[in-house]
């Protein structure tokens, strides 16, 4: 008994020592792809936010650890980051992105209806045109 105390307490501390290399390591992937893309990192953390399994490249189970961050592009936002690991490595990276389309009235144009004009007559509701039936 005292043998499955001692391999259950070397798991545990050598699952903690894996988990804190695992969230390094995302750390410093999410500070590094927010400087690469010129965004704030913010809260200087990643938070852990899933456990599960994976296989590497060579078949191997890992254990895969998904952390999330938060990041700014404006200063006056936040935007959510994620880091998923694949043992100590880097398996994805995402950063949220928002794109925000500035509309000039020179760019706007009129909607076109999803239905034809026929010539002057617009189907209404309810009712089809003999083109429609035939179709």
């Amino acid at each position: 008994m005292e043998l499955g105390l001692i391999g259950f307490f070397a798991a545990l501390v050598w699952f903690w020592v894996d988990s804190m290399a695992a969230r390094e390591a995302a750390e410093v992937a999410g500070k590094r792809a927010c400087r690469e893309e010129g965004v704030q990192f913010l809260d200087d953390t990643v938070a852990f936010a899933k456990l599960g399994f994976g296989r590497d490249g060579w078949g191997h189970l890992k254990l895969r650890r998904t952390y999330r961050f938060e990041f700014s592009d404006t200063g006056d936002n936040r935007l959510k980051g994620m880091v998923v690991m694949l043992g100590r490595k880097v398996e994805t990276l995402d950063l949220e992105r928002r794109y925000i389309e500035v509309m000039t009235p020179e760019v706007i144009r009129p909607q076109i209806p999803a239905w034809r004009w026929e010539g002057s007559r617009r189907p209404h509701h309810g009712h089809h045109s003999r083109d429609e039936e035939e179709s």
